[in-house]
């Protein structure tokens, strides 16, 4: 146990240490410090993914360090844990690695890797915490480095949205701070470990509510996420569509679902939120014609389906909830990745003037492709299989009607993103000079399509895996 705990330091420390020598190793070689960053992630991954034996034969894995002031040092590897922060490392490292070329020509990549290798370093904190007030210092770290990699091209349009994510994100998060520091004066501990099963009065669950809704950019505080399109597209698809948004998702699972016991009414007022969520950025993706913001506003629109599963109380729901997370980061991920390619090349992000662009970037009109497919939920990707599992945790839940309007918004997405794809490949070209991306970027896009379907085709071995964290759910629910 004690390789395990080092093991669990170092997919926590090593790539946020790691990450303040890269501006170094950039001043010596641009190579070195790619690969390094490169090897970080990677490191982070595989710390992760030796823990999976582990906690799937009920052996969790528990680093303590003892401070003053119940500020103990505690990190809890556990099924929900590990599941996050491989989802998370594997998929950032596939982000790096597109990186390597889309960023080559810009300035300041010194700056860029050091704020998404410290980003993902400070995910692993935060997933691994077992202590609210480490989890909020992660939860900040992320916020930092996201409004950085926002602004990264420092335009005033850039720098202006930018620091709208920041402020939208940080206030909600020290509205929920004053929700921790509630908790601690009820429990007198901030451990999450000691508090399983600790009743949680309406006031503070609406206090933490607040922060998790506004990360994960849910009705009200929806507006910042499509604007913090400016940024490059490796950096949306890793801050908003693989990670960052998820960490309200998985806060919300953490605490609510594996820690603490909350009136059922809030799960009913969370599934609400979340249809309206789920049913605006649906509406507005119907309309847009920016590559990046439709996918953003796809982005709030599944995320709302998380939430559906999550708040259902069921096996069903929650094994689908945390089976969404992997499969539209894999599958959203190679959207953003797509856009990326298509916006370096074309020259435009508005689709309205693209068109016939499969002639000249047929491999990434088919990962574009197969990635829709999957957020859309046809089957066999594995989208279905987790778009399936919500909507019938929803219908177990007894909310059918408000399952109803999920289903209205699951055949939005289907309607947004078949225009998407016609309006960018198929018909007459607009004239625009069009080429495929580089063999790397090509290559990361087109495993993240190829991986899509796999995860339909192979999705009992994660379902099995993720029945673990969801028997621990239905039964604290319970």
């Amino acid at each position: 146990m004690m390789n395990k705990e080092a093991l669990l330091l170092a997919a926590i420390f090593a790539p946020i240490f790691g990450a303040l020598i890269l501006p170094l190793l950039g001043r010596v070689s641009q190579g070195l410090r790619n690969n390094t960053a490169l090897a970080l992630v990677a490191l982070s991954c595989l710390c992760s993914l030796s823990f999976i034996p582990s906690v799937m034969g009920g052996k969790n894995i528990i680093f303590s360090f003892a401070l003053p002031l119940s500020l103990s040092l505690t990190f809890y590897a556990d099924t929900l844990a590990v599941f996050m922060a491989v989802v998370s490392s594997f998929i950032g490292a596939i982000i790096v690695l597109y990186s390597f070329d889309y960023i080559s020509h810009y300035d300041n990549q010194n700056e860029y890797y050091l704020m998404v290798v410290l980003f993902l370093g400070a995910m692993m904190g935060l997933v691994y915490s077992a202590n609210l007030i480490y989890l909020f210092l992660f939860w900040e770290i992320t916020a930092i480095a996201c409004w950085r990699l926002i602004g990264f091209y420092r335009g005033q349009r850039d720098v202006l949205k930018a620091d709208k994510a920041f402020l939208v994100t940080v206030f909600g998060a020290l509205v929920m701070l004053i929700g921790f520091v509630a908790i601690f004066q009820q429990t007198g501990t901030f451990n999450l470990i000691i508090m399983r099963g600790q009743v949680l009065p309406d006031i503070i669950v609406a206090l933490i509510l607040f922060g998790i809704l506004s990360k994960s950019a849910t009705l009200p505080f929806q507006t910042w996420l499509p604007d913090a399109g400016v940024a490059p597209s490796p950096v949306t698809a890793l801050l908003h569509a693989a990670v960052l948004v998820k960490i309200g998702v998985y806060v919300f699972a953490r605490l609510f679902l594996m820690t603490f016991m909350i009136s059922s009414s809030w799960h009913a007022t969370v599934m609400m939120i979340a249809g309206a969520s789920a049913l605006v950025a649906a509406g507005a993706a119907l309309v847009e014609t920016d590559i990046k913001r439709l996918v953003a506003y796809s982005t709030i629109s599944q995320i709302g389906f998380i939430f559906l599963g999550l708040a259902a109380g069921n096996m069903v729901g929650a094994v689908g909830g945390l089976l969404y997370i992997l499969m539209h980061g894999l599958a959203k991920g190679g959207l953003f990745l797509c856009a990326g390619i298509i916006e370096q090349n074309a020259k435009t992000k508005d689709i309205t003037r693209m068109g016939g662009l499969i002639r000249t970037m047929p491999v990434t009109a088919m990962a574009f492709l197969f990635c829709a497919f999957s957020v859309m939920g046809i089957p066999p990707l594995g989208g279905f299989f987790s778009k399936f599992m919500v909507i019938s945790g929803g219908i177990k839940s007894g909310e059918i009607w408000l399952t109803l309007v999920f289903i209205v918004g699951a055949f939005m997405t289907i309607l947004y993103l078949f225009r998407a794809f016609t309006l960018i490949f198929l018909g007459e070209s607009k004239g625009y000079p069009s080429r495929e991306g580089s063999k790397m970027m090509v290559a990361c896009v087109a495993l993240l399509a190829i991986l899509s379907l796999a995860g339909g085709l192979l999705a009992n071995y994660p379902i099995g895996f993720l029945k673990t964290a969801g028997y621990q759910m239905v039964g604290l629910l319970k």
